[in-house]
């Protein structure tokens, strides 16, 4: 079984996820136009588990080099910006 990368950082502060880092389980990386992190929400509750560390459950985007298989390769991943983009997407 693969491993799961890690969010080394995210400072998207709206997401409802990230309180004091990403406290999502997995997130996927999508976005339509930029690589984005699809589990954004800004709802009025904070989720997720409390002191986890997010990572990447699945990757949408075929053109990135990092993406085998429809899971992220790369060894972490940021998450940054208003949008929640993936910076360490990288094209083919």
């Amino acid at each position: 079984m693969a491993t799961q990368t890690l969010i080394s950082s995210c400072t998207v502060t709206e997401c409802a996820f990230n309180h004091g880092g990403c406290n999502a389980l997995a997130i996927t990386v999508d976005g339509a136009d930029k690589a984005a992190c699809g589990t954004f929400t800004t709802i009025d509750a904070r989720g997720g588990v409390e002191g986890a560390q997010g990572t990447v459950g699945a990757c949408k985007r075929l053109e990135c080099v990092h993406n085998k298989d429809l899971l992220c390769t790369a060894g972490e991943v940021a998450i940054a910006g208003d949008t929640a983009l993936c910076t360490t997407f990288e094209a083919r």
